[in-house]
């Protein structure tokens, strides 16, 4: 069982699952372990499942890379396309993005308040893991503001 700041909040909303391909099985098996606290479920020679924020991510084994980098402004700043990740509670957001620049990674959008003073205001960070893959992780002070 992942800990509390690692579940997802089942509201009765269900886990996803996503499926991605990496050239790197064991390097992005270290990256979710050990930098995101991440658990391993089942596994093979060619491909891992996680517990990502009480959701399901399975990495295969791949050779290819991914396409091309794109990206899109939203609040001045060059929003990585494609991303996934979880919203957070607001004190696990701040747990998390405390535990990342401990360890010093490397940030593609520092932790910061988009949106600020306005509707939908949010917290947002986004990290890359070692497969070029973006990550943002964001939380609302109102979950009302999710959608």
């Amino acid at each position: 069982m992942l800990p509390e700041s690692q579940q997802a909040d089942q509201k009765g909303c269900r886990p996803f699952h996503l499926a991605l391909a990496v050239p790197n099985l064991q390097q992005t098996k270290d990256f979710y372990l050990n930098t995101l606290g991440c658990s391993l479920g089942r596994t093979t020679d060619t491909w891992i499942d996680l517990n990502f924020f009480g959701h399901q991510l399975s990495f295969h084994q791949a050779e290819q890379a991914l396409s091309e980098k794109v990206t899109n402004a939203v609040d001045k700043k060059q929003v990585p396309i494609p991303h996934l990740g979880v919203i957070l509670t607001m004190e696990q957001w701040k747990r998390l993005a405390a535990d990342l620049k401990e360890k010093e990674i490397d940030f593609i959008i520092e932790p910061y308040i988009r949106f600020a003073g306005q509707a939908g205001e949010q917290a947002t960070m986004f990290i890359p893991d070692p497969n070029g893959y973006h990550l943002e992780f964001k939380a609302f002070a109102d979950d009302n503001s999710i959608f």
